[in-house]
């Protein structure tokens, strides 16, 4: 009789150590993959996870690029959505709305545009600043109005964004010296989302970065390996930079 205890004992523990076996390999397939499936290589620490693969657009795209401050967000949100007819008129098309770090009443609303010039006359019509007031809009709205020449559109498993708007000497020679700091960023946990120059202005930038790694982002911004990327690519002044969190795409 014991020795049917015995060997009964040495099959179940055989069977838990099979499942968690099976389990072990289970979970690290999952995670080899993640990473294979990642389109940008990093270091081990900034390696993004890539929830939805998008493509990387080089083909110019209108954008309007909208900030302001908000009483509460939850009643502008709603009152937003709900005007979306009349920016859909003008050939407007929502994109990303982000909420800021510091403020989270600060909002970042991206829009695509089929047309500069029906954007343009959209952002000075009576209906756009009556939908504001009523939203709950506090103090005057910022707006860029830009053409992209490069997005990333893959989303990745951090929300966390930075606009850098800033003024360039030449933007052909700017875009190569950003070019050669890529593994840079890279190695300081930022990776390239959005490049783009201002519809009237093309020595003014606007470049939108995704954060992996923000105490090594952060740290980055005031660094002098920057200062002199910067310096190489012939920026003028320090650049304003706006740190968000993208809570709701379209």
């Amino acid at each position: 009789m014991n020795h049917y205890k015995m060997t009964g004992k040495l099959f179940y523990t055989a069977l838990v150590c099979l499942f968690c076996s099976c389990g072990n390999n289970e979970k690290k397939t999952t995670t080899e993959t993640a990473t294979i499936d990642s389109t940008t290589t990093t270091t081990k620490d900034t390696t993004p996870i890539v929830v939805t693969p998008g493509t990387i657009t080089t083909a110019a795209e209108n954008m309007i690029i909208v900030r302001h401050k908000v009483a509460d967000y939850a009643k502008w949100q709603i009152s937003y959505d709900a005007h979306d007819s009349m920016r859909r008129a003008s050939g407007l098309h929502n994109y990303v709305i982000g909420r800021g770090m510091a403020d989270s009443n600060v909002i970042l609303i991206a829009i695509k545009a089929d047309d500069m010039a029906k954007a343009k006359a959209f952002s000075k019509s009576p209906s756009l600043k009556e939908a504001m007031q009523k939203s709950g809009v506090t103090g005057p709205p910022s707006m860029l109005f830009a053409t992209t020449s490069y997005m990333d559109t893959a989303i990745l498993a951090t929300p966390i964004r930075s606009m850098n708007i800033m003024t360039v000497k030449d933007a052909d020679a700017w875009r190569t010296a950003f070019n050669e700091g890529k593994q840079e960023r890279m190695d300081n946990g930022i990776v390239d989302r959005v490049i783009s120059r201002d519809a009237d202005n093309d020595k003014k930038i606007i470049l939108v970065t995704a954060l992996l790694d923000t105490a090594k982002a952060n740290a980055y911004s005031t660094s002098d390996a920057l200062k002199k990327r910067r310096e190489a690519g012939g920026v003028i002044g320090t650049p304003e930079r706006f740190v968000f969190r993208v809570v709701k795409r379209y």
